[in-house]
Formats: C-alpha cells, sequence, structure tokens
C-alpha cells in the first residue's frame, strides 16, 4: 500500500523573511533534490507538499492586516496582493520541484477554499486526490481565502493540512524549517536552546511557555501556533501516527525522513496513546 506523507516547507526556510520576495534559491534547489531522491527511492511513497509564503505573503498580509478581514477598497487590493505574492512563490517551488524530476501540480487554495471567522470550512480536495492517485505531487500554499464573517483573511499551509488530514488520511506529517525542531528557547532570544525531542497533550503545558514566535514577519501565529495545531491534528486524525518537525538546513535530512518512518530527527508531536499502550 502507498505511503501518504504531507511535507510541508517552511516559508523561513525557503525565503529571507526579514527582506521582502528574497527567495533563497539554493536551499530550495537542494530541498527539490532530496525529494525528487526520496520518491525515486521509494515507488510506494505519495507526497501532498505544502509551503508556507515567507517573506512573499506574509509581508503584504502584514501591510493590510488579511488575516483580522477585509472589507475596504484598500483591503480587497491588499487581499490580491497577497494573493499573487503567494502565487509567486509557489511557482517558484513547483518550477524547481520539476527541475529535480519531482511531477508537481500546483494547487491554488484560494481558488476554492471559504472560512467562517478564521475557520476553514471548504476547500476542492478532488484536485488533490486525484493527483496523488496519478503518482502526481500536488503543491498547496499559505494563501488568502473568502471569509463568511470576515469578508477575507488568511489560511495557512498546517490550516489546510488539518482540514485535508480527516479526508486522505496521511500516514505522516513532516514540517520542515530552520531549526533541528522544537527547542526549550527562542532562537530569535539568543538563548541556546535544547531540543524537545517528543511534544504529547501532557507534555505541552510544561514547554508551551519556552516556545516562542516566528523569526521575521509571520501573520499566522509562529511556532506555538504551529505546535498546538498538529498536536490537535493528530488527536483528531486516528491514521497519523504522529507529526515531525525537522531542519531543512541539515543536507540530507529531508530525504532520509522521507524515506524512513521510523527515523527519530528533530521533534515528535504525537496524542501519546503508543506510549501509554506500550507501558
Amino acid at each position: 500500500m502507498p505511503e501518504l506523507v504531507f511535507l510541508k516547507l517552511g516559508g523561513s526556510l525557503l525565503t529571507d523573511k526579514t527582506r521582502p520576495q528574497a527567495l533563497r534559491s539554493d536551499v530550495l534547489a537542494r530541498l527539490a533534490r532530496e525529494i525528487a531522491g526520496a520518491l525515486g527511492q521509494r515507488a510506494d511513497l505519495r507526497l501532498l507538499i505544502g509551503h508556507g509564503s515567507g517573506s512573499f505573503g506574509h509581508m503584504a498580509a502584514r501591510k493590510y492586516n488579511t488575516r483580522a478581514g477585509v472589507s475596504t477598497p484598500e483591503g480587497w487590493r491588499g487581499y490580491a496582493e497577497t494573493a499573487r505574492a503567494a502565487a509567486l512563490l509557489n511557482r517558484h517551488v513547483v518550477d524547481a520541484l520539476w527541475e529535480a524530476g519531482v511531477p508537481a501540480l500546483a494547487i491554488q487554495p484560494s481558488a476554492s477554499a471559504e472560512c467562517r471567522d478564521g475557520e476553514l470550512l471548504v476547500m476542492g480536495e478532488r484536485p488533490i486526490r486525484v493527483g496523488l492517485e496519478h503518482g502526481l505531487a500536488p503543491v498547496i500554499y499559505g494563501d488568502v481565502a473568502l471569509d463568511t464573517v470576515r469578508g477575507g483573511t488568511i489560511i495557512s499551509t498546517e490550516e489546510i493540512f488539518a482540514w485535508l488530514a480527516p479526508r486522505l488520511a496521511p500516514a505522516r506529517v513532516i514540517l520542515v524549517g530552520e531549526v533541528a525542531g522544537v527547542l526549550s528557547a527562542d532562537p530569535a532570544s539568543g538563548i541556546a536552546g535544547e531540543l524537545i525531542p517528543e511534544i504529547t497533550p501532557e507534555t505541552l503545558p510544561g514547554v508551551a511557555q519556552a516556545l516562542g514566535g516566528s523569526r521575521g514577519v509571520d501573520v499566522t501565529g509562529g511556532m506555538v501556533a504551529k505546535v498546538r495545531e498538529m498536536l490537535a491534528l493528530v488527536q483528531a486524525t486516528p491514521a497519523l501516527a504522529a507529526v515531525q518537525i525537522i531542519s531543512g538546513l541539515t543536507p540530507g535530512l529531508v530525504r532520509a525522513t522521507l524515506v524512513d518512518p521510523d527515523l527519530r530527527a528533530g521533534t515528535r508531536i504525537s496524542n501519546g496513546a503508543s506510549d501509554r499502550q506500550a507501558a
């Protein structure tokens, strides 16, 4: 049976989030080659790839405060500007994947997504499902979305993953960022934090205060929001064993993690059920 993995490439990894539309093309090209290598090594691997908007979409969204809502002519222009910037980064990602030999299929979330007060309610999943069935690698990304309460808003890649997971039943979710995983101190603070190897509902309160936000501009909540979203995801998706947060700056790690489901790298977020059953 094929193994479906949701793989997210973080916006802070693909871009310099302190400068507008600053692509790290060398990092992107290497990651694309690692993904291609994993798919070549494992014929049973199926990938839904997602990526953040980094210094492309986030800066436009912050300028217009799109996450909070859209109601004015200027706000709607900002909505369109944010969508354009996010789609531009998606084109860079898809092109890099194709150059590496990955049959990437661009999927624009804002073409079908609709929210209610920030909660994703509807998004077209059929193009993703059909693409996966035929050996393609759909590529989604953090994007704008219509909202019945706010007019418009922003949906993160993690929120899209959370909506799709019960429908597509991934075996694993891998989030790839700049750091080795979740650390006991915010890297931006200058304090050398230690890697937290596992987070469960029981251990989250003890580490929550240490979780920092994202470095640079991030309108989707930073690391704290990502950990909470992913913990809720594993609790709500029985087929999903765990979420892994790893570094994309370590050459070869993305490929190795995709190839080996049992590789313990970075931080593992789980519901703790397997640990309790084993005890």
